[in-house]
């Protein structure tokens, strides 16, 4: 995937974060705070772990695809875009798992 979509959706999440909630979802989601957006978030979640498991592909996109756009809608709350995630996964490329969880745990001590 193109990051240019992600770049796109910051953009008019961005610009939805402070419209009119009646006349944008992601702007009533934000106006319902974090609570309501995790609420959506893990109603997502859940569907997407269904879709998975019955193993329909069609239906395992678009609920990812749901799922995606509901975490950025998250990060966007909290000021964030996915550039910030798609930095630490670039920060995180080449690394074994196993050696950065290691590493994780030697910081938590």
């Amino acid at each position: 995937m193109s990051d240019e979509i992600l770049r796109r959706l910051d953009a008019v999440l961005a610009a939805r974060r402070e419209a009119d909630p009646e006349s944008s979802y992601v702007a009533g989601l934000h106006a319902g705070g974090i609570d309501r957006i995790l609420r959506k978030l893990g109603e997502e979640c859940t569907e997407t772990v269904v879709a998975s498991k019955n193993g329909e592909r069609d239906d395992i996109v678009y609920e990812t695809a749901d799922l995606w756009f509901h975490i950025l809608v998250m990060l966007s709350h909290h000021g964030l875009d996915s550039g910030s995630v798609l930095a630490e996964l670039e920060r995180r490329f080449g690394l074994s798992g196993v050696a950065e969880k290691a590493a994780r745990n030697k910081q938590g001590q």
